[in-house]
């Protein structure tokens, strides 16, 4: 989840630049697609040993440093580092000389000579791999390491490139693109209309750009977009238990295939949308979620920042040394329960011991006080409570220190009481509302603009947001509509956004899928006003 992007592997992308040229259905048996798979992914060998290339000099790269995948990417699209241009070797490309795009890069186009290269065959093909010369001969980078390969993996290998990136993605078609948002049934009704509110009209945007002409200088309320092709968005809406959620979103795919899932909704659950994503192998962007999934590995999910298992590292990382006992108080069908959980983990490595008050259903006022006044002095009480159960605390705050989260409990417009204001640490992981006021102008503007009335800000521009930036995403992509790339463009592009919303800094590097990594532990310093006041600079735990 936190991987580094890096060059450690560019050797290996080089060297496999030609990989493609050779091979044909018979060559998939030799290594099987499982084992070509894991040599392109994970850099390991049919034999379970890892990939080594020796690069001039003596050094070596081994193992998931010589993988494939971590140059020329997932899809076989390869990308732009710098001055480093990685081209495409998908078949597309490496049959067709002269026809290999340099893929997108922030700082601009490069030049036509790193791209367009002589075809490849079988025989240059084994050379550039083995001794790192290209298909005339001419020495590669000197990056690239040397692959003692034997024929039957080098066949394989090249059969498995075969595969990669062959056709347009499901749900693109001459005219259009297709995607889908999903509304689970215990999404909050208000937060769901308002972010449809906002996906309609962008659509509606895209699409009424006359395609392939200048647009008209004047409109109404209409903001133009240069498109090739229309936008569709089908609203998947959930029903029943989140155990069937998978079987109906495989129905929806099946009658209506998507490239893509943009934003998205939950209130609770999202566990059941991230895996039929994942399974899938179909991209889920940006979704509205306080609980996304965090799981190592996984590929097509991508998430504004982790939610509230953020907010529990927020809390580990800021809590005192000196703390040798934790209460949390917690609803038992809520999202605090997973985050109470990744703290006392946390916990225990520090040999914190953790009592865990979990409210039902029911439960009342009075045993909210009761499973508060547990916290003595010394303690630390954490809050994992919404907005009513704020205003039903006790008047006065017991004498342990206080934490609550802000996800949970509406940011700074949560309702502690006030004699648990000043003393009451709370979780910020988004940018203070005046730091973020300049960049919230520009959704809020659009939102004038489009007569979309502002409900639920948060949601309301994290949702715009998503929008703006599978439009950049999609224009990097330069007619190359797949999925797997798809990804790979958010990864390239998001660290270079200067507008977020409500967010400092976004970024994914290869493998990381949490944009924000970080927060704030704030106080309620004016609760008339919704005022903060920071307790030191911008967490990354």
């Amino acid at each position: 989840m936190r991987a580094k992007r890096g060059l450690g592997s560019l050797a290996v992308a080089l060297a496999l630049l030609g990989a493609w040229a050779c091979g044909d259905a018979q060559a998939a048996d030799v290594l099987g697609q499982s084992g070509a798979q894991a040599l392109y992914r994970s850099g390991m060998l049919p034999s379970g040993a890892a990939l080594i290339g020796a690069r001039d000099g003596g050094a070596q790269v081994s193992g998931k440093n010589a993988a494939c995948v971590s140059c020329h990417r997932r899809s076989g699209l390869g990308v732009a580092e710098g001055r480093v241009v990685i081209p495409p070797i998908t078949g597309h490309y490496l049959f067709n000389p002269g026809e290999r795009p340099a893929p997108e890069s922030p700082s601009g186009p490069r030049p036509a000579a790193a791209y367009n290269r002589v075809r490849y065959t079988d025989a240059t093909l084994a050379r550039a791999i083995r001794s790192g010369l290209g298909p005339t001969g001419q020495p590669l980078s000197a990056l690239m390491p040397h692959y003692a390969l034997d024929d039957a993996t080098m066949a394989g290998l090249i059969a498995y490139l075969r595969t990669l990136s062959p056709t347009m993605a499901p749900g693109v078609d001459t005219d259009t693109i297709h995607f889908a948002t999903i509304v689970t049934p215990d999404a909050d009704p208000e937060r769901a209309r308002a972010m449809l509110e906002v996906l309609h009209h962008f659509f509606d945007n895209k699409d009424a750009y006359y395609r392939g002409d200048a647009p008209p200088l004047e409109s109404a309320r209409r903001i133009h977009y240069r498109v090739l092709r229309r936008w569709q968005l089908h609203v998947w809406t959930l029903s029943g238990a989140a155990e069937t959620w998978q079987a109906q979103l495989r129905a929806k795919l099946r009658a209506e295939p998507v490239m893509a899932v943009v934003s998205g909704i939950a209130g609770r659950a999202w566990w059941p949308i991230h895996q039929f994503c994942e399974d899938a192998q179909l991209p889920c962007l940006l979704p509205n979620v306080d609980l996304p999934v965090e799981h190592e590995g996984d590929f097509y999910s991508v998430y504004y920042s982790a939610g509230v298992l953020l907010e529990a590292e927020l809390i580990a990382a800021r809590l005192p040394a000196s703390t040798r006992h934790v209460v949390q108080v917690y609803r038992a069908d809520d999202i605090g329960a997973p985050a109470a959980k990744a703290l006392a983990a946390s916990m225990a490595q520090r040999s914190i011991s953790v009592d865990n008050e979990v409210l039902t259903a029911d439960a009342d006022a009075t045993q909210l006080a009761a499973a508060v006044g547990h916290a003595a002095a010394g303690d630390a009480l954490i809050l994992w409570l919404r907005a009513e159960d704020l205003r039903r605390l006790p008047a006065a705050a017991p004498p342990s220190s206080l934490w609550a989260s802000g996800l949970i409990g509406g940011l700074e417009r949560s309702p502690l009481p006030s004699a648990w204001l000043a003393s009451t640490f709370l979780t910020y992981p988004v940018d203070l509302p005046e730091q973020r006021r300049l960049r919230l102008s520009w959704a809020l503007t659009w939102f004038k603009v489009q007569g979309i009335a502002v409900t639920e800000e948060r949601t309301q521009v994290d949702s715009y947001l998503a929008c703006v930036i599978l439009a950049e995403a999609l224009g990097a992509e330069f007619g190359n509509f797949m999925r797997d790339y798809l990804v790979e463009q958010y990864e390239n592009l998001m660290s270079f956004r200067t507008l977020n919303g409500y967010y400092p800094h976004l970024g994914l590097g290869p493998g990381q899928r949490f944009a924000s990594k970080g927060g704030y532990l704030v106080h309620i310093s004016d609760a008339a006003t919704h005022t903060v006041t920071p307790d030191g600079s911008w967490i990354v735990p």
